[in-house]
């Protein structure tokens, strides 16, 4: 049984920076890949960014590009998302997910099994 749970959201002001952890439990951490999804309200929940088991594969939604840096610590079962120059269309809560099965990268909000409470993230203008 894996467990999430996240930390780091908070409120903050437009162009400042936010890193959200999500640690793991269970044994399948090292060998799947993790992702932070987000929701805002009123919409889909949409995928972020993505980390394959090993770090070597790595995936941004375009809005993130350039600004937000996913990363994993498999020794602390463990994984960011360093959030730079926030807008407030970043506004969101932010789930880490683990994907249902190892060793692939996948993206798609229903091959991810094991999700997170979520924290909130709210960017002032």
């Amino acid at each position: 049984q894996v467990q999430l749970v996240e930390s780091g959201g908070g409120l903050v002001q437009a162009g400042d920076s936010l890193r959200l952890s999500c640690a793991a439990s269970g044994r399948t951490f090292s060998t799947n890949t993790m992702a932070w999804f987000r929701q805002a309200p009123g919409k889909e929940r949409e995928v972020v960014a993505a980390i394959s088991w090993n770090g070597g594969s790595l995936y941004y939604a375009d809005s993130v590009k350039g600004r937000f840096t996913i990363s994993r610590d498999n020794a602390k079962n463990t994984v960011y998302l360093q959030m730079n120059s926030l807008k407030p269309e970043d506004t969101a809560v932010y789930y880490c997910a683990q994907d249902r099965l190892p060793f692939r990268v996948v993206v798609a909000t229903a091959s991810y099994g094991a999700w997170g409470q979520g924290t909130q993230v709210t960017v002032s203008s």
